[in-house]
Formats: structure tokens, C-alpha cells, sequence
């Protein structure tokens, strides 16, 4: 007389033949004092609210510059389409 059991595969080979999901990378956030390179300007991130953010963009080695205000989000796409690295964060 058969067994009635069957030799199931284990769930370990069944979930691995699946398509795995790559990762999504962690999205980059703007907090206050961070500093972004991009190609010959730098980005110098000033108070950050809700949806807005004070930064200043300086070109070359200047110490001043006008100070700007604008959309959180639109300041992160512009940095991404710029390729900008962040160089220095705020000591905690």
C-alpha cells in the first residue's frame, strides 16, 4: 500500500523561483545644515519647514550669497538632475 504522502516542494524553493523586487533606495531627505556638491556650485540647506526649504546655492569658494525659499520637492529633483553628492551634514 502507497503512502499518501506526497513529496511537496519545500516553500523555500517555490518563493525563490518567484522574481524578486529590487529595493528602492532610501529617498534623499533635506534637513538643516546639510551640504549638497553639484558641478563647480554647492547648496547650503538653511531652515527646513513642512514643504519649504531656505538654502543658499554659491558658486566657486563665495561666502555670501542671496539666500533663496522654495518647494521641498522641487529642490530634491533638482538636485537629482544635477547628480548633486552630499558632502557635509549637521553634527548631531
Amino acid at each position: 500500500m502507497k503512502s499518501k504522502q506526497s513529496a511537496a516542494k519545500p516553500a523555500s524553493v517555490t518563493k525563490s523561483t518567484k522574481a524578486a523586487k529590487p529595493a528602492k533606495s532610501a529617498k534623499p531627505t533635506i534637513e538643516a545644515g546639510q551640504v549638497w556638491q553639484m558641478d563647480g556650485v554647492k547648496c547650503y540647506i538653511g531652515q527646513v519647514g513642512k514643504t519649504l526649504v531656505n538654502y543658499k546655492l554659491l558658486k566657486g569658494d563665495a561666502v555670501r550669497g542671496p539666500s533663496s525659499l522654495g518647494n521641498k520637492e522641487v529642490l530634491l529633483k533638482h538636485l537629482k538632475s544635477k547628480k548633486a553628492v552630499l558632502v557635509r551634514t549637521q553634527a548631531a
